[in-house]
């Protein structure tokens, strides 16, 4: 007797289907049927059209591309969603733009006692240090903190500075700097660890707040056909709530729908004694789509304020060597036993390594951890990856360490030529975002967004991956007159090295590649609906592309407007 056919809910028909399998550069003519939560079958149009009856939802492509949700390994949904609902500067572009947000919002909100906010661009500035007097210009009487874009510093009204009792006298701490008027009062800008001084004295958003900013942002992602994520810093941290406690009341009640890993946050103030509190988090926070199994170790700062960790020493506007090589967060040494600690607890580790110094020292700690512990399935990766030595590209494939690429920066732009390049000098410059070169190297590459750093849209850090170039229209035409030329093209990724890096990939670092990240039967339904196939269409195209549906376990979670 003849076992029952199962039946297709859902059928994908008239496009292409990129599967992620690896079994070719690129999409494959095909059809898909989904049962459920899971994908029932991937064949040609008409054995999956067998599958559908009268109940079948059948979804016709046009032309289209079907593809694995897309999986955002850095981002920051909590804070950007709070951002999305505060004070939010990251539609604007120039100083006016700025200011004239603050405004409003300060007028529309007079009640709280702070502002607070973010998404500035440093590269808008003059030197990258917005000052207090632009801010006392439109809000003199409330405090006033606004995050830059890359999180990494802030910008203060002189109200902030008074309340928090900082003036000429205040020191910088060890692990940042407060940009100075010529007397050594405050001028308004704090870089890294200096931001604290100030933050600790400002109501953080509350439970309520945060989660509303979660889901948010969540909605957002959605709408970018994001269905999973890694959050890259879980915890409390400067500004912000403890966002643990937000992701597990959102899991617990049910309104977290993405699957979601968490990086613990590692508290550089502290450290082998936080280790059984990690492993107490990790314990009690597996709860529905969300588990907190990775520690995440911020070990430099950023190239832009020359806290980024170098091997030889940033240069001045005149090209000499200056003595300042940047932070190393945490002491190597410590760094060498914290992760071999972690490691052999069987935490995943996810590291801020931006500068070639702080690539270094983390693949020396990993390598000691390796040869302590054995190889395992840890699948630790290394964020952002600015500048990476040549003789240390070849140890990511060796030490099984992913390379968790954020493409959207690998472009010429202000930030990059104004504040970046002429400090690090064009050979060093030269060296910058190699992921053509970790890849031919074995290296496994993984993306995400760093979101709210910038943008989480998976099409347009793929489009910069593939071009080595911004989008024309998302250039600010009052500073670039037309296209900039590609940004060291011979590290350029394929269209599908690109795709897989932003599915499969991050499937594969958030532990989630045996159920997603790519198009085949038996996993999970966490799909992507293109409105067109970017194979068949100009590279310089691929940031034009939609996303028309968004599915997660087969239902739908976003549909464009028409």
């Amino acid at each position: 007797m003849s076992k029952k056919r199962q039946r297709a809910d859902t059928v994908f028909v008239g496009g292409k289907v990129f599967t992620g399998t690896g079994t070719g550069p690129g999409p494959v003519d095909a059809a898909v049927a989904v049962s459920g939560a899971r994908i029932l079958a991937v064949a040609d149009e008409s054995e999956v059209r067998s599958l559908a009856d009268a109940h079948t939802e059948v979804v016709d492509l046009s032309g289209g591309l079907l593809a694995p949700g897309f999986q955002d390994a850095h981002v920051h949904p909590v804070v950007a969603g709070t951002q999305m609902l505060g004070c939010d500067l990251s539609a604007e572009r120039g100083i006016d733009g700025y200011l004239a947000v603050v405004a409003s919002y300060a007028q529309r909100h007079p009640g709280p006692a702070w502002i607070r906010g973010g998404g500035w661009s440093m590269d808008v500035f003059p030197g990258g240090t917005p000052t207090r007097a632009m801010l006392d210009a439109v809000v003199p009487d409330r405090p006033v903190l606004l995050t830059n874009r890359d999180g990494h510093g802030a910008w203060a009204n002189t109200r902030a500075f008074e309340l928090c009792g900082l003036d000429r006298t205040t020191p910088d701490p060890a692990d940042g700097r407060i940009e100075r008027e010529p007397d050594g009062t405050p001028a308004g800008t704090l870089q890294e660890g200096a931001v604290e001084l100030v933050a600790r004295h400002m109501p953080m958003a509350t439970p309520d707040e945060a989660l509303a900013g979660l889901l948010a942002a969540q909605e957002h992602l959605f709408s970018l056909g994001v269905t999973s994520w890694q959050d890259a810093m879980v915890g409390a941290f400067p500004g912000n709530p403890d966002n643990y406690g937000v992701y597990l009341r959102a899991a617990r009640e049910g309104s977290l729908r993405a699957r979601v890993v968490g990086a613990l946050w590692w508290d550089r103030e502290r450290g082998l004694e936080q280790i059984p509190e990690l492993e107490e988090r990790r314990r009690t926070g597996r709860v529905g789509r969300f588990s907190a199994t990775s520690v995440k170790i911020m070990q430099d700062g950023i190239a832009e304020n020359f806290t980024a960790g170098l091997l030889e020493p940033y240069l001045d506007r005149c090209g000499c060597a200056t003595a300042n090589s940047g932070l190393s967060f945490i002491d190597p040494a410590l760094l060498t036993e914290a992760v071999a600690r972690l490691d052999r607890s069987g935490f995943q580790l996810h590291f801020h390594a931006l500068g070639d110094r702080a690539v270094r020292e983390v693949l020396d700690a990993l390598a000691a951890a390796r040869s302590a512990n054995g190889a395992n399935d840890n699948r630790h990766h290394l964020a952002h990856l600015q500048l990476v030595h040549p003789d240390d590209i070849g140890r990511f494939a060796a030490l099984g360490a992913a390379a968790n690429i954020q493409a959207l920066w690998a472009a010429h732009e202000p930030q990059m030529d104004e504040l970046t390049i002429p400090f690090l000098g064009p050979e060093r410059a030269a060296l910058q975002y190699p992921f053509g070169d970790l890849r031919r190297a074995g290296a496994r590459l993984v993306a995400g967004s760093d979101w709210s750093v910038s943008s989480p849209n998976p099409l347009w850090g793929i489009h910069v991956a593939v071009n080595r170039a911004v989008p024309v229209e998302d250039l600010d035409p009052a500073r670039t007159t037309g296209p900039l030329p590609p940004f060291h093209p011979e590290q350029a990724l394929t269209l599908a090295q690109a795709l897989t890096a932003y599915t499969a990939g991050s499937a594969w670092v958030n532990h989630l590649d045996d159920v997603t990240g790519t198009v085949e039967a038996g996993k999970y339904a966490d799909l992507v609906v293109l409105d067109r196939d970017p194979f068949a269409h100009p590279a310089e195209e691929i940031a034009d592309t939609r996303v028309l549906r968004t599915y997660l376990d087969g239902e739908p979670v976003f549909t464009a407007k028409d």
